[in-house]
């Protein structure tokens, strides 16, 4: 049973970095042929996908969100990391990280999730 957690700081002040941490337990993120994603839920909104990290180390990003988004991953603790630049309250949203098969916003191939956590944009 693969099981997702993330971590992170629940508050975050304008113009600042976010960075959230997603544990992974359960099975290797290395494994072929898994993509490993960050999504957020502002409120009152639907799903937004932010970006992949995949078996191999490649990343894919959300265009409207690209030029502040880098997504890395640590493989000897099993861990990736979302890093959201010059952030703004209409940030302010839940953040999951997530498991799926085909590497994109399709949320019919995602099989495992995070909890999620809150994030909120304020000074």
């Amino acid at each position: 049973q693969v099981q997702l957690q993330e971590s992170g700081p629940g508050l975050v002040k304008p113009s600042q970095t976010l960075s959230l941490t997603c544990t992974v337990s359960g099975g290797s993120i290395t494994t072929n042929y898994y993509y490993w994603s960050w999504i957020r839920r502002p409120p009152g909104k639907g799903l937004e996908w932010i970006g992949y990290i995949s078996y191999s180390g490649s990343t894919v990003y959300s265009p409207s969100l690209k030029s502040r988004t880098s997504i890395s991953r640590d493989t000897s603790k099993n861990q990736f990391t979302l890093q959201l630049n010059s952030v703004t309250p209409e940030d302010t949203a839940v953040y999951y990280c997530a498991r799926d098969r085909a590497g994109g916003s399709n949320y019919d191939y995602y099989d495992y999730w995070g909890q999620g956590t809150q994030v909120t944009v304020s000074s």
